[in-house]
């Protein structure tokens, strides 16, 4: 029988750090009592570790405060400070047709954003290079140096294992696996982190977005193609190969029948009714012999275009059964729609929940993210934050700068 290895005090020392990482890079200026009742340790083991990561850069210790009124005298209570600017991370999305980058402190503030077209990539290579663009411009636009950068987070369509590796048993998933992560740590030399975008998706709305009290969750990415992340208690769910929350199986649901996303579905069957000439619909001039866009029919629509009406209604329908399969499979609190359709999606929440209430006896409660194109970007800041947590004591911090 496998017996669970003792801890050691630099393992002890290690997690602990972490949790008063934790709790100071979320709070203001904490008192040692604050620190200890938060977490849970002791005083001589908040003292301790505070001193460590004092010495270290990542916490400042501020001039002593004055005790409450009607407190004993005595010593004035160590006052502590998160340094949120000690470094840097990068939360990085690889999406279907470009990128975007966040730069962010260590408290996960944005300091400087980037965005790049995929339009003319056709390889890997070309791929990587284009993310890098990005990466030297919010690099740049911050004065930041490589050195400072502690981790970064990055988010691709595929499914991604605990140790993060891509699943490249099908051929459109092994196309994500292109080598970003080495190449970006050759050229820049910190970590990269890779993860799953719904994953990503599911820590950036349960960090800062609709589900921050939520532990019980999923997040549907519905742009071009579904995509699933699932959280239960508070912790991402991957499965034995990173392949929990794949929607392939939508191709055996009734209504559904494939993995094409709210944009894309409404994108082709506008296309579609254009091209009937048969069909009366305002597209025809609101396109203008442009290509039909998903954002040309939510417009048609809102002006009360028949057509339009109808792509929805049916979009919503199909919505709800994908949400219908993810709430009755899981049991989730809430399930959030994501991506850069987010917006757009507020149109159809009335007709999904409705339809929803059809499909299963116990619907979980629907909201729309309001992170927009940012979703998974900023749950990839949450994920390399997470790394910087839990590796502070190993990281060599270089140019501190104090917080302002």
């Amino acid at each position: 029988m496998a017996t669970t290895p003792a801890a050691t005090p630099p393992m002890l020392r290690r997690v602990n750090a972490s949790k008063l990482l934790g709790v100071l890079s979320t709070a203001g200026v904490m008192t040692g009592t604050g620190l200890i009742e938060a977490t849970g340790l002791t005083r001589a083991t908040v003292h301790a570790v505070c001193n460590d990561l004092i010495a270290m850069g990542w916490v400042v210790e501020l001039d002593p405060g004055h005790d409450a009124p009607g407190t004993p005298v005595g010593r004035p209570s160590r006052r502590f400070e998160f340094n949120s600017r000690a470094g840097y991370v990068l939360g990085i999305d690889v999406g279907a047709g470009k990128t975007t980058v966040l730069l962010s402190d260590l408290r996960g503030e944005t300091v400087a954003k980037a965005g790049r077209s995929f339009e003319s990539v056709k390889t890997p290579a070309e791929q990587t290079a284009v993310v890098n663009e990005a990466v030297l411009e919010v690099i740049a636009v911050a004065g930041v140096t490589d050195a400072e950068v502690l981790a970064a987070g990055v988010g691709v369509a595929a499914p991604v294992d605990r140790e993060g590796n891509i699943l490249v048993d099908d051929e459109f998933w092994r196309r994500f696996d292109a080598g970003l992560t080495n190449r970006l740590t050759e050229l820049h030399g910190w970590p990269v982190l890779l993860e799953n975008d719904a994953n990503l998706a599911t820590l950036g709305e349960h960090w800062r977005g609709e589900a921050r009290d939520v532990d019980d969750l999923v997040v549907l990415l519905a742009g071009e193609r579904f995509g699933s992340g699932l959280m239960d208690s508070g912790r991402l769910l991957h499965g034995s190969r990173g392949g929990a929350g794949e929607m392939v199986y939508l191709k055996l649901v009734e209504g559904v029948g494939d993995t094409a996303g709210i944009a894309r579905t409404a994108r082709e069957q506008g296309t579609k009714a254009v091209a009937d000439a048969t069909v009366e619909t305002s597209l025809r001039e609101l396109a203008d012999g442009s290509p039909i866009t998903a954002e040309l029919v939510f417009a048609a629509a809102a002006d009360g275009d028949t057509v339009a009406l109808s792509i929805l209604r049916h979009i919503a329908c199909r919505t709800a059964r994908v949400l219908a399969t993810l709430g009755i499979l899981f049991n989730p609190e809430l399930i959030v729609i994501g991506g850069a359709v987010a917006t757009a999606a507020k149109a159809l929440l009335p007709d999904i929940e409705t339809q929803l209430a059809t499909f299963t006896a116990t619907p979980p409660r629907i909201a729309v993210s309001s992170l927009g194109d940012t979703i998974v970007s900023v749950g990839a800041v949450r994920h390399a934050l997470n790394y910087v947590e839990q590796h502070a004591l190993d990281l060599q911090l270089t140019g501190v700068r104090r917080t302002s």
